[in-house]
């Protein structure tokens, strides 16, 4: 990458950011770097902070760009192996060829530093996923205490947008924020987004999947939002076969039109009361919600990065 191209030459074609609301990498001590970052003091320009580029792991789609030794086996490559098959066939789509490049950075001051110098103005979170028109598709992130989550939920914006000629903002996130729970299948519940679901429900809140197709852009979507997409994915992959068939559908058509209409009008042609029967779904996940958080997972278990 050529971090001396204007701002308009990066604007990015779909923006990811992971770290909003809860996620904001102000939670795992970054205090300092978001004022640093304000303050546009990351680095002097002329000692530029480049991508990692020692370490270099090859796997289908999968490409990991490390600044430290990361075996080829280990479990989180694997795992990230395992999911582009878990959303390949949870979802009907074939196994793409073209590549997602990962890079990973051991230090998070750096993977703060590069980000403003190379996309200023963008707000600091843990990982980002970015397309660029006509360029790679990248993930940048570094190695914290959630990179399984944030990694999968990443990986998953870069398979979407492999093998679909687009997808709607809320989709986009609704299916990362499914397939970035970790487990021996797709579909384990969030406890997150159950614990507040409930606390929603009881407030009164009511889904509104018209709205959620209106948003556009990411700093459009709150925390709500994510939660709602999250449950809405779960609800059409889990209620019924006539529910799920619709979405399957949907991504089919996206495979060769990036606007194929509205996924509400088709779903509530399917399941008229989509909205009250999705009301029934969550209020069931969320009354599993304590137990659910008790039981073993699937997480793979971070270890600290090795100096290289």
């Amino acid at each position: 990458m050529d971090c001396d191209k204007s701002t308009s030459e990066l604007r990015p074609e779909r923006l990811t950011p992971r770290g909003l609301a809860r996620r904001r990498i102000l939670a795992l001590g970054l205090g300092p770097i978001v004022a640093c970052l304000g303050a546009s003091c990351a680095a002097p320009r002329s000692a530029q902070i480049g991508l990692p580029v020692k370490n270099t792991i090859q796997s289908d789609q999968l490409l990991v760009v490390s600044d430290f030794k990361l075996p080829k086996d280990h479990p989180l490559i694997k795992d990230l192996k395992t999911l582009r098959r878990q959303v390949s066939e949870a979802l009907e789509l074939p196994l793409g060829s073209k590549q997602v490049t990962v890079y990973l950075f051991s230090d998070e001051l750096q993977y703060a530093q590069y980000l403003q110098s190379r996309f200023p103005g963008y707000p600091p979170r843990r990982a980002y996923f970015i397309q660029t028109p006509g360029k790679e598709l990248a993930v940048y992130t570094w190695w914290g205490d959630r990179i399984q989550e944030d990694l999968r939920h990443e990986f998953t914006h870069g398979l979407l947008h492999a093998g679909l000629e687009g997808v709607p903002l809320w989709l986009d996130e609704g299916l990362a924020e499914y397939f970035e729970v970790a487990g021996p299948k797709p579909g384990q519940v969030n406890i997150e987004h159950t614990q507040g679901l409930a606390i929603a429900l009881q407030n009164g809140w009511r889904p509104n999947l018209d709205r959620l197709e209106s948003l556009e852009k990411v700093e459009h979507m709150q925390r709500p939002d994510y939660r709602e997409s999250w449950a809405w994915v779960h609800y059409m992959l889990h209620s019924s076969p006539d529910t799920r068939q619709v979405l399957l559908n949907y991504l089919q058509d996206l495979r060769t039109d990036a606007r194929p209409g509205s996924l509400h009008a088709r779903l509530q042609d399917a399941t008229p009361d989509c909205e009250g029967r999705l009301l029934s779904y969550v209020a069931g996940v969320s009354s599993f919600g304590p137990w659910l958080a008790a039981q073993p997972g699937g997480a793979v278990q971070p270890v600290r990065a090795a100096s290289y």
